[in-house]
């Protein structure tokens, strides 16, 4: 399995790594601080052994992922065994970090002001972050309620720590506070590190909704 240095320190932005499997440009590696799209999130960008990735694919089970494949811009002249350095975006990853913590307390906020709602999907990309959901009314009216309960609660300075899951080694648990739900996506450590957002609600369709975030510094 590809042990996840992103979990143990989702601040990294390079390592060095051994090969595990070599097939034509594609490539195995024991451990990486390189996320693989998943739970919404972008994968990030950068390169392995000082050529660029084309596609980074987890491997496995949902929720018992073992490998990740990256997909390499052309054919390396590393070979199994040998010791890569493995570099990341680092601007790129500090928005998706900041943004996924943000999506999930948006979502806490949502319902405490909504009620309970039945998200229908959701993403992290570097410029914004988005929840649909299904809600009978227009929310317009809602979302600077909801907006500055977000804004307070990111200034309250509150820790966030991922926990493993003891039955599912691939699967972690973003926590804060009294939230808790499954996510093995990258995060800040502590809700300061977000810094204020911008909320924008779009109309769907009838019946559905969307909240978009974006960091306004």
């Amino acid at each position: 399995m590809t042990k996840k240095l992103f979990w143990d320190d989702p601040y990294q932005t390079e390592c060095t790594a051994k090969v595990t499997s070599l097939n034509n440009n594609k490539v195995k590696l024991d451990q990486t601080i390189f996320y693989a799209f998943s739970g919404g999130q972008l994968s990030d960008e950068g390169t392995i052994g000082g050529i660029k990735v084309l596609e980074a694919k987890k491997e496995g089970d949902k929720e018992d992922i073992i490998d990740i494949e990256y997909t390499l811009e052309q054919e390396p002249s590393f070979k199994v065994g040998d010791t890569v350095q493995v570099k990341i975006d680092a601007e790129r990853r500090a928005k998706l970090r900041r943004l996924h913590s943000a999506a999930h307390i948006v979502y806490y906020i949502t319902i405490a002001v909504l009620g309970k709602v039945k998200v229908n999907g959701s993403e992290i990309q570097p410029e914004k972050a988005r929840m649909d959901f299904g809600y009978e009314e227009s929310i317009i009216e809602k979302i600077p309620v909801i907006e500055k309960m977000t804004n307070t609660f990111i200034a309250g300075n509150h820790p966030i720590v991922m926990k493993p899951d003891h039955d599912k080694p691939d699967l972690r648990w973003w926590t804060c506070e009294t939230w808790k739900m499954p996510c093995g996506g990258t995060h800040v450590k502590n809700t300061s590190d977000i810094g204020p957002l911008r909320l924008v609600r779009k109309n769907k369709g009838k019946g559905r909704e969307r909240i978009e975030m974006y960091l306004t510094s």
